[in-house]
């Protein structure tokens, strides 16, 4: 709320948790229900996110009775569709310079439509998807050289097997604690940061006026 106030959007919160404890990397990207990256450019964090990742590939595979696509092997036992792949690779979200977010408004309204027009199994449409998911991450990590990888879909090894292929960046995939905890990790993070009164909020993420420590402490 108090981001908002400021003029923010109030999120993301995670990037001022990737500059302090993983500066080590270039760039982190998470893979989630949607994926997102955060990087240093000129002294400055950037964070956006890149495109859907689980929010979508879990719908056709809870389609074919299963919870996900474990290890990405439904993609990799099926063929991607070119056609589509183009299709989803001109959506204007992806031309659109950051900050920018996705939701689930979105999905419904620009990608769901495409899928549901192309006539094509649900193996098909992870298999096309997951094509196209690692073309934009690659994209996006594009001149880093060092990555690190968290949340769900880094456990998608044909997915990071195809980002692997599209980019000169050293691919880094952490012990399973960090790829589950991260976030959690850097939610204590911003507590500790708030008692000490120190900023746990950027405004070159969110929009906001000014860096900020924001939250509020409740004593038992």
């Amino acid at each position: 709320m108090q981001d908002v106030a400021l003029g923010g959007q109030g999120a993301p919160l995670v990037p001022i948790g990737d500059r302090l404890l993983f500066g080590e990397f270039d760039a982190c990207v998470n893979l989630g229900g949607f994926a997102n990256i955060s990087f240093e450019k000129h002294n400055r964090r950037i964070a956006y996110d890149i495109c859907p990742v689980n929010k979508v590939l879990n719908v056709y595979a809870n389609k074919l009775g299963k919870e996900f696509d474990e290890s990405g092997a439904i993609a990799r036992a099926s063929v991607a569709n070119p056609e589509l792949v183009a299709q989803l690779d001109n959506l204007q979200f992806y031309s659109k310079p950051p900050p920018k977010s996705l939701g689930t408004e979105w999905l419904e309204a620009e990608f769901f439509p495409h899928l549901k027009l192309a006539g094509l199994s649900s193996e098909e449409l992870i298999a096309t998807c997951t094509t196209h998911f690692a073309h934009q991450i690659a994209n996006a990590i594009a001149g880093h050289q060092k990555v690190l990888f968290t949340g769900g879909g880094a456990f998608n090894t044909y997915l990071m097997e195809l980002i692997a292929s599209q980019t000169g960046a050293k691919l880094v995939i952490p012990e399973p604690e960090v790829i589950n905890y991260k976030e959690a990790l850097i939610f204590v993070l911003l507590g500790v940061l708030k008692v000490r009164g120190e900023d746990n909020v950027l405004a070159s993420v969110t929009g906001a006026q000014s860096n900020h420590s924001s939250g509020s402490i409740y004593e038992p």
